[in-house]
């Protein structure tokens, strides 16, 4: 039972895509491209870092990553140098400034304006009084409809 349990638990732990041709053997170096590659994403994968996809271009991406960091390059500066050949879209977690701030913002600007526009409308509908004023009905026609009613 213990062992069908570990098999699982094996199974279940995330793969890394990392070959052992691609591992650096400073393990500082290493482990900061590790951190890195998590919040880089796979081009091919969509929504899988490149750290984890098995495609070709991540491991051109972790390649160049670990490139860049062998350099000397700070993560700041491999991260930029990836953001600016590549797009902002290679981020997991995008940044929330420039032309990303509108896109962040309009969400929840158009909810406000959505909730403005719906509370307008309700308050006006129970503002609106029936023509006539407030007796709706002449007595012609409360007549008619007490007759209606009897029949």
């Amino acid at each position: 039972m213990k062992r069908l349990v570990l098999i699982f638990a094996l199974i279940a732990s995330p793969l890394f895509a990392v070959q052992p041709d691609e591992v650096l053997d400073d393990p500082v170096l290493e482990q900061r491209a590790r951190d890195l590659s998590t919040g880089l994403r796979c081009l091919v994968c969509r929504n899988e870092s490149i750290d984890e996809s098995n495609a070709e271009l991540a491991r051109d991406l972790r390649l160049l990553l670990r490139e860049r960091l062998v350099a000397g390059d700070t993560d700041k500066q491999a991260i930029a140098f990836i953001v600016d050949r590549y797009g902002e879209y290679v981020l997991l977690k995008p940044t929330v400034a420039g032309s990303n701030l509108m896109l962040w913002l309009a969400g929840p600007i158009m909810l406000l304006i959505a909730a403005a526009v719906g509370w307008s409308f309700l308050r006006k509908r129970s503002q609106a009084q029936p023509a006539g004023g407030n007796d709706a009905l002449s007595e012609a026609e409360k007549e008619r409809l007490r007759q209606i009613l009897e029949e």
